[in-house]
């Protein structure tokens, strides 16, 4: 995909409209969604630079790949932090690299971007996120909440006076809420997600097996073989790590019924959530999640098992969005399309 090409084609695409730009700006990846093409870009939001000079060095996948691994002057860092801004020059420079990287570079106009943040962010936090989205080169920002966006994404009619619920479970933030035409109910945003899942995995190991594993180890772990969920059949994956009392590399091997026992305390935080989301909801939308059942959206809802964990936990049907991982990126670029064709700016 060339991005110039790109650039041209969404700028004659829509005469000299601005093109519209959906933003899901994740603690672990980052979703740019263009008007009419879909999700263009999707890649870690992580950024490594030189501490000497203070220059990046990369962007993104590239900067992925040495979290663990640099000398001691380069450091790769997630700018992200629970689905807030934790270094904000340097989310600024990365956003701008992302939206240059979707768009091409021959952009004649600024764009319009909406981005979606976790529903319990603060006034200052959600005002940190549409200053870096303006100096990143935007033309207008729109801020959405994550649920209403993940909802959207996935495919749901948030107009309809009927009660939807949304579980958007991210790197960083656990969002979980109550749509109903076209507005947020009742809500609650949790900072366990994703990542905790990974340091869950971490602890374990460390506890149990006295072996010490970085956090992208953890994340191959819990990919392959986590379970929320105890199952009938067992995986099993050899883990290398630094043993903690020899200090010398070691291989265990580790069956998915440990990850449950691992995961269970985070994956019961997110259940107990949602729990109490349903005790605030009314009882008209309650009986329509009852019929219809909770959606879950987000990359922490490919954790097997968690469907039946929380069908099991509230009695409710749950069911995994069609594509969990780009609902939010689709939602927000929808929602801009909705909103322009709205209000015709």
């Amino acid at each position: 995909m060339k991005s110039d090409e790109n650039g041209i084609h969404a700028e004659r695409g829509y005469g000299m409209q601005c093109t519209d730009i959906g933003i899901d700006l994740g603690t672990a990846s980052i979703l740019v969604y263009i008007r009419g093409k879909g999700v263009v870009l999707k890649e870690p939001s992580v950024v490594a630079f030189d501490r000497d000079t203070n220059k990046i060095k990369a962007i993104g996948e590239d900067a992925r790949l040495m979290l663990g691994r640099t000398p001691g002057n380069i450091i790769a860092v997630r700018p992200l932090r629970q689905g807030v801004i934790s270094d904000y020059s340097v989310t600024e420079k990365m956003m701008k690299y992302f939206i240059q990287k979707a768009l091409g570079r021959r952009t004649f106009r600024k764009p319009r971007i909406a981005v979606c943040v976790p529903s319990g962010v603060t006034e200052v936090e959600k005002k940190a996120v549409e200053d870096a989205t303006y100096q990143a080169g935007a033309r207008d920002v729109d801020i959405i909440e994550e649920p209403i966006a993940a909802a959207i994404g996935a495919g749901i009619d948030i107009a309809k006076p009927c009660g939807n619920m949304i579980v958007d479970i991210g790197g960083g933030t656990s969002d979980i809420a109550v749509i109903s035409l076209g507005g947020t109910v009742v809500s609650a945003s949790i900072k366990v997600a994703g990542d905790d899942f990974d340091e869950a995995i971490v602890r374990y190991m460390r506890k149990k097996h006295n072996l010490l594993i970085g956090e992208r180890t953890a994340e191959d772990l819990k990919i392959k073989i986590g379970s929320a969920y105890k199952r009938s059949e067992v995986d099993y994956m050899d883990v290398r790590g630094r043993n903690l009392v020899t200090g010398l590399p070691k291989t265990v091997k580790v069956s998915s019924e440990e990850t449950e026992e691992a995961l269970r305390e985070t994956t019961s935080q997110v259940v107990e959530t949602i729990h109490s989301v349903l005790e605030k909801t009314p009882p008209e939308l309650a009986a329509d999640i009852a019929d219809r059942g909770i959606v879950l959206t987000g990359g922490g809802s490919l954790l097997r098992g968690l469907e039946e964990l929380i069908s099991s936990k509230t009695g409710i049907n749950t069911i995994t969005a069609e594509d969990p991982m780009t609902a939010v990126a689709i939602g927000t670029g929808k929602y801009v399309e909705f909103i322009s064709d709205y209000s015709g700016r």
